[in-house]
């Protein structure tokens, strides 16, 4: 089974970048890997997603043209560049798998198809 890392967040002013990373342990990468966010009392949200086989990418509306998932096969590594960040994007990432096909990009965002998430790191943009 497929045990996710997730490092890099931390405090940063609005306009700022982190880079977000989730390493894997154990079985490589299923199908997708993503990055979802939580705010205190929410539902996970998605963020970004990357599929393994032929490295298509899917980000939400919110983040496009700001945020970049990229994977390193070798490392077993899913990369989330956060540009341009702003107060709101102030929360909890994590990282998870999908390990199916998907029929559409709603399903693809949708958590409760994903798993293996990782402890999650804070991200924090002060205005």
């Amino acid at each position: 089974q497929v045990q996710l890392q997730e490092s890099g967040g931390g405090l940063v002013q609005a306009g700022g970048s982190l880079r977000l990373s989730c390493a894997a342990s154990g079985r490589t990468f299923s199908t997708y890997t993503g990055w979802f966010r939580q705010y205190p009392g929410k539902a996970r949200e998605f963020v970004a997603a990357i599929s393994w086989s032929d490295e298509r990418t899917y980000y939400a509306d919110s983040v496009k043209g700001r945020f970049t998932i990229s994977s390193d096969n070798a490392k077993n590594t899913v990369t989330l560049q956060m540009n341009s960040l702003k107060p709101e994007n102030t929360a909890v990432y994590y990282c998870g798998t999908l390990p199916r096909p998907i029929a559409s990009f709603g399903e693809l965002s949708e958590s409760i198809w994903w798993g293996g998430w990782g402890q999650g790191t804070q991200v924090t943009v002060s205005s």
